[in-house]
Protein backbone atom coordinates (compact mmCIF):
# COMPACT_ATOMS: atom_id res chain seq x y z
CA UNK A 1 0.00 0.00 0.00
CA UNK A 2 1.29 3.47 -0.92
CA UNK A 3 0.67 5.67 2.22
CA UNK A 4 0.42 9.84 2.33
CA UNK A 5 2.13 11.62 4.38
CA UNK A 6 -0.69 14.21 4.83
CA UNK A 7 -3.61 13.08 7.66
CA UNK A 8 -5.00 13.98 10.72
CA UNK A 9 -6.75 11.61 13.63
CA UNK A 10 -8.35 12.29 17.23
CA UNK A 11 -9.52 10.44 19.74
CA UNK A 12 -11.83 11.86 22.69
CA UNK A 13 -12.60 9.76 25.72
CA UNK A 14 -14.32 9.75 28.66
CA UNK A 15 -12.71 7.32 31.21
CA UNK A 16 -12.54 6.90 35.05
CA UNK A 17 -9.67 8.24 35.49
CA UNK A 18 -10.66 11.31 33.73
CA UNK A 19 -11.11 12.89 29.85
CA UNK A 20 -8.64 12.01 27.51
CA UNK A 21 -8.04 13.62 23.96
CA UNK A 22 -5.22 12.75 21.29
CA UNK A 23 -4.86 14.48 18.23
CA UNK A 24 -2.16 14.00 15.59
CA UNK A 25 -1.79 16.16 12.73
CA UNK A 26 1.14 14.89 9.66
CA UNK A 27 1.73 16.74 7.31
CA UNK A 28 5.06 16.07 5.01
CA UNK A 29 8.49 16.15 5.29
CA UNK A 30 11.95 14.52 4.18
CA UNK A 31 12.60 13.04 7.59
CA UNK A 32 10.50 11.80 10.57
CA UNK A 33 9.80 14.99 12.61
CA UNK A 34 7.87 14.66 15.89
CA UNK A 35 6.62 17.59 18.05
CA UNK A 36 4.81 17.25 21.27
CA UNK A 37 2.17 19.17 23.33
CA UNK A 38 2.00 17.40 26.88
CA UNK A 39 0.50 18.37 29.96
CA UNK A 40 3.09 18.48 32.55
CA UNK A 41 2.22 15.57 34.48
CA UNK A 42 2.48 13.59 31.48
CA UNK A 43 5.51 14.62 29.77
CA UNK A 44 7.17 11.33 30.58
CA UNK A 45 4.98 9.51 28.08
CA UNK A 46 7.03 11.20 25.24
CA UNK A 47 9.44 8.69 25.25
CA UNK A 48 7.57 5.45 24.74
CA UNK A 49 4.93 7.63 22.45
CA UNK A 50 8.11 7.97 20.02
CA UNK A 51 9.22 3.86 20.02
CA UNK A 52 5.61 3.67 19.11
CA UNK A 53 5.62 6.41 16.44
CA UNK A 54 8.92 4.93 14.82
CA UNK A 55 7.33 1.78 14.49
CA UNK A 56 4.73 2.67 11.84
CA UNK A 57 6.17 5.52 10.12
CA UNK A 58 9.06 6.26 8.06
CA UNK A 59 8.14 9.92 7.34
CA UNK A 60 6.48 13.12 7.83
CA UNK A 61 6.25 15.95 10.39
CA UNK A 62 3.78 15.05 13.26
CA UNK A 63 2.52 17.34 15.70
CA UNK A 64 0.91 15.23 18.55
CA UNK A 65 -1.05 16.99 21.00
CA UNK A 66 -2.67 15.68 24.25
CA UNK A 67 -5.17 16.66 26.40
CA UNK A 68 -6.14 15.24 29.58
CA UNK A 69 -8.62 16.24 32.89
CA UNK A 70 -8.81 14.42 35.30
CA UNK A 71 -12.39 13.42 37.21
CA UNK A 72 -13.04 14.35 40.82
CA UNK A 73 -12.49 11.05 42.17
CA UNK A 74 -9.05 10.80 40.38
CA UNK A 75 -8.09 13.77 42.39
CA UNK A 76 -9.17 12.55 45.94
CA UNK A 77 -6.27 9.74 45.12
CA UNK A 78 -3.82 13.08 45.03
CA UNK A 79 -0.92 13.15 48.03
CA UNK A 80 0.86 16.59 48.63
CA UNK A 81 4.73 16.57 48.53
CA UNK A 82 5.37 18.23 51.58
CA UNK A 83 9.14 18.99 51.11
CA UNK A 84 8.31 20.36 47.84
CA UNK A 85 5.98 22.91 49.31
CA UNK A 86 8.70 23.75 52.11
CA UNK A 87 11.40 24.38 49.32
CA UNK A 88 9.22 26.59 47.53
CA UNK A 89 8.11 28.68 50.07
CA UNK A 90 11.75 29.30 51.66
CA UNK A 91 13.35 29.75 48.08
CA UNK A 92 10.41 32.74 47.52
CA UNK A 93 10.89 33.57 51.04
CA UNK A 94 14.87 34.40 49.97
CA UNK A 95 14.74 36.08 46.86
CA UNK A 96 11.74 38.42 48.33
CA UNK A 97 14.07 39.39 50.90
CA UNK A 98 16.58 39.97 48.54
CA UNK A 99 14.96 42.04 46.22
CA UNK A 100 12.68 43.65 48.81
CA UNK A 101 9.43 42.38 47.59
CA UNK A 102 6.85 41.49 50.05
CA UNK A 103 4.78 39.60 47.79
CA UNK A 104 3.31 35.75 48.90
CA UNK A 105 3.08 32.90 47.28
CA UNK A 106 -1.05 32.27 47.26
CA UNK A 107 -1.90 28.87 47.25
CA UNK A 108 -3.43 28.26 44.06
CA UNK A 109 0.29 29.14 42.81
CA UNK A 110 1.96 26.50 45.26
CA UNK A 111 -0.58 24.02 44.34
CA UNK A 112 -0.03 24.47 40.60
CA UNK A 113 3.71 24.12 40.50
CA UNK A 114 4.78 20.53 39.18
CA UNK A 115 5.59 18.16 41.30
CA UNK A 116 3.07 19.43 44.22
CA UNK A 117 0.01 17.46 43.89
CA UNK A 118 1.50 13.55 43.21
CA UNK A 119 -0.58 10.76 42.38
CA UNK A 120 -0.45 7.61 43.89
CA UNK A 121 2.42 5.11 42.37
CA UNK A 122 -0.23 2.77 41.59
CA UNK A 123 -2.73 5.11 39.94
CA UNK A 124 -0.18 6.73 37.74
CA UNK A 125 0.73 3.13 35.85
CA UNK A 126 -2.84 2.43 35.20
CA UNK A 127 -3.75 5.96 33.74
CA UNK A 128 -0.87 5.83 31.57
CA UNK A 129 -1.81 2.80 30.50
CA UNK A 130 -5.16 3.81 30.06
CA UNK A 131 -3.87 6.95 27.92
CA UNK A 132 -1.52 4.98 25.96
CA UNK A 133 -4.00 2.63 24.36
CA UNK A 134 -5.61 5.98 23.55
CA UNK A 135 -2.71 6.78 21.84
CA UNK A 136 -2.38 3.37 19.87
CA UNK A 137 -6.06 4.12 18.33
CA UNK A 138 -4.83 7.34 17.27
CA UNK A 139 -1.91 6.14 15.62
CA UNK A 140 -4.08 3.85 13.72
CA UNK A 141 -6.38 6.23 12.85
CA UNK A 142 -3.94 8.08 11.59
CA UNK A 143 -2.25 5.60 9.33
CA UNK A 144 -5.53 4.24 8.07
CA UNK A 145 -6.40 7.72 6.97
CA UNK A 146 -2.50 7.75 5.49
CA UNK A 147 -3.66 4.84 3.23
CA UNK A 148 -6.54 6.00 2.31
CA UNK A 149 -4.99 9.19 0.79
CA UNK A 150 -2.45 6.94 -0.49
CA UNK A 151 -4.19 5.04 -2.27
CA UNK A 152 -5.95 7.66 -4.17
CA UNK A 153 -2.71 9.41 -5.10
CA UNK A 154 -1.46 6.56 -6.00
CA UNK A 155 -4.50 5.76 -8.59
CA UNK A 156 -3.84 9.73 -9.97
CA UNK A 157 -0.12 8.82 -10.63
CA UNK A 158 -0.77 5.62 -12.69
CA UNK A 159 -3.23 7.57 -14.90
CA UNK A 160 -0.39 10.43 -15.23
CA UNK A 161 1.95 7.19 -16.02
CA UNK A 162 -0.35 6.23 -18.65
CA UNK A 163 -0.55 9.59 -20.71
CA UNK A 164 3.23 9.81 -20.55
CA UNK A 165 3.36 6.40 -21.82
CA UNK A 166 0.83 7.15 -24.69
CA UNK A 167 2.56 10.51 -25.42
CA UNK A 168 5.75 8.22 -25.76
CA UNK A 169 3.93 5.93 -28.13
CA UNK A 170 2.67 8.78 -30.20
CA UNK A 171 6.15 10.27 -31.18
CA UNK A 172 7.90 7.17 -31.51
CA UNK A 173 5.42 6.46 -34.24
CA UNK A 174 5.69 9.70 -36.10
CA UNK A 175 9.83 9.78 -35.88
CA UNK A 176 10.05 8.28 -39.58
CA UNK A 177 7.15 10.65 -40.72
CA UNK A 178 9.13 13.05 -38.81
CA UNK A 179 12.36 12.40 -40.51
CA UNK A 180 11.25 12.21 -44.10
CA UNK A 181 9.70 15.75 -43.41
CA UNK A 182 12.83 17.00 -42.59
CA UNK A 183 14.53 15.24 -46.09
CA UNK A 184 11.72 16.75 -47.71
CA UNK A 185 12.46 20.16 -46.48
CA UNK A 186 16.11 20.07 -47.48
CA UNK A 187 15.47 19.39 -51.02
CA UNK A 188 12.42 21.98 -51.02
CA UNK A 189 14.67 24.29 -50.24
CA UNK A 190 17.59 23.61 -52.71
CA UNK A 191 14.65 23.14 -55.22
CA UNK A 192 13.64 26.79 -54.77
CA UNK A 193 16.84 27.90 -55.11
CA UNK A 194 17.31 26.54 -58.08
CA UNK A 195 20.56 24.34 -56.83
CA UNK A 196 21.43 20.88 -57.74
CA UNK A 197 22.79 19.36 -54.55
CA UNK A 198 25.52 17.09 -54.43
CA UNK A 199 23.95 13.51 -53.64
CA UNK A 200 27.09 12.58 -51.35
CA UNK A 201 26.62 15.61 -49.77
CA UNK A 202 23.15 15.43 -49.25
CA UNK A 203 22.82 12.30 -48.09
CA UNK A 204 25.89 12.87 -45.28
CA UNK A 205 23.92 16.00 -44.06
CA UNK A 206 20.41 13.91 -44.19
CA UNK A 207 22.60 11.61 -41.69
CA UNK A 208 24.05 14.14 -39.68
CA UNK A 209 20.80 15.45 -38.82
CA UNK A 210 19.25 12.60 -38.39
CA UNK A 211 21.38 11.10 -35.95
CA UNK A 212 21.31 15.08 -34.22
CA UNK A 213 17.26 14.50 -33.85
CA UNK A 214 17.82 10.79 -33.21
CA UNK A 215 15.29 10.71 -30.20
CA UNK A 216 15.34 6.56 -29.63
CA UNK A 217 17.13 6.54 -26.36
CA UNK A 218 15.12 9.03 -24.66
CA UNK A 219 12.10 7.39 -25.74
CA UNK A 220 13.71 3.83 -24.63
CA UNK A 221 14.54 5.75 -21.47
CA UNK A 222 11.06 7.44 -20.62
CA UNK A 223 9.44 3.82 -21.21
CA UNK A 224 11.62 2.49 -18.55
CA UNK A 225 11.19 5.11 -16.12
CA UNK A 226 7.27 4.81 -16.58
CA UNK A 227 7.55 1.19 -15.94
CA UNK A 228 9.85 1.54 -13.40
CA UNK A 229 7.48 3.47 -11.49
CA UNK A 230 4.12 1.67 -12.29
CA UNK A 231 6.08 -1.28 -10.53
CA UNK A 232 6.86 0.76 -7.20
CA UNK A 233 3.22 2.16 -7.22
CA UNK A 234 2.27 -1.18 -7.20
CA UNK A 235 4.64 -3.09 -5.04
CA UNK A 236 3.60 -0.32 -2.21
CA UNK A 237 5.72 0.74 0.99
CA UNK A 238 7.87 3.17 1.98
CA UNK A 239 8.65 4.49 -1.84
CA UNK A 240 8.34 8.21 -1.71
CA UNK A 241 12.13 9.23 -2.18
CA UNK A 242 12.38 6.29 -4.85
CA UNK A 243 9.64 8.03 -7.08
CA UNK A 244 10.67 11.29 -6.49
CA UNK A 245 14.51 10.54 -7.96
CA UNK A 246 12.58 8.50 -10.92
CA UNK A 247 10.45 11.80 -11.72
CA UNK A 248 13.54 13.72 -11.52
CA UNK A 249 15.08 11.26 -14.87
CA UNK A 250 11.46 11.39 -16.38
CA UNK A 251 12.09 15.36 -16.55
CA UNK A 252 15.88 15.20 -17.69
CA UNK A 253 14.62 12.86 -20.53
CA UNK A 254 11.53 15.48 -21.39
CA UNK A 255 14.07 18.62 -21.12
CA UNK A 256 16.49 16.05 -23.71
CA UNK A 257 13.42 15.25 -25.84
CA UNK A 258 12.15 19.22 -26.27
CA UNK A 259 16.03 20.44 -26.93
CA UNK A 260 15.83 18.31 -29.78
CA UNK A 261 12.80 18.19 -31.12
CA UNK A 262 12.70 19.75 -35.43
CA UNK A 263 8.86 19.05 -35.41
CA UNK A 264 5.53 20.57 -33.36
CA UNK A 265 4.75 16.82 -32.65
CA UNK A 266 7.97 15.97 -30.58
CA UNK A 267 7.66 19.91 -29.03
CA UNK A 268 4.28 19.73 -28.20
CA UNK A 269 4.57 16.01 -26.33
CA UNK A 270 7.66 16.88 -24.29
CA UNK A 271 5.67 19.78 -23.22
CA UNK A 272 2.79 17.79 -22.08
CA UNK A 273 5.10 16.15 -20.78
CA UNK A 274 6.94 18.74 -18.23
CA UNK A 275 3.40 19.44 -17.30
CA UNK A 276 2.32 15.98 -16.28
CA UNK A 277 5.68 15.10 -14.32
CA UNK A 278 5.56 18.30 -12.92
CA UNK A 279 2.16 16.95 -11.39
CA UNK A 280 3.27 14.01 -10.65
CA UNK A 281 6.63 15.77 -8.18
CA UNK A 282 3.72 17.66 -6.09
CA UNK A 283 1.78 14.80 -5.50
CA UNK A 284 4.96 12.82 -5.12
CA UNK A 285 6.34 15.38 -2.16
CA UNK A 286 3.48 14.02 -0.12
CA UNK A 287 4.15 10.24 -0.22
CA UNK A 288 6.21 9.09 2.34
Amino acid sequence: MIYSMTAFARVNENLDIGTVQWEIRSVNQRFLDLNFRFPEILRHLEMPIRERIRKKLGRGKLDINLRFTSNSSATESLSINESLISSIQATHAKIAGLSNNSDKLSTVQIMQWPGVLEEAATDEKQRDLLILDLFDKALKQLIEARGREGEAMKDLLLDRIATISEQVKLVRGEFPAIIQWQKDRIINRFKEAELEPDQDRLEHELVYLAQKADIAEELDRLDTHVNEISRILNKGGNVGRRLDFLLQELNREANTLGSKSIYKITTSAAVELKVIIEQMREQVQNIE
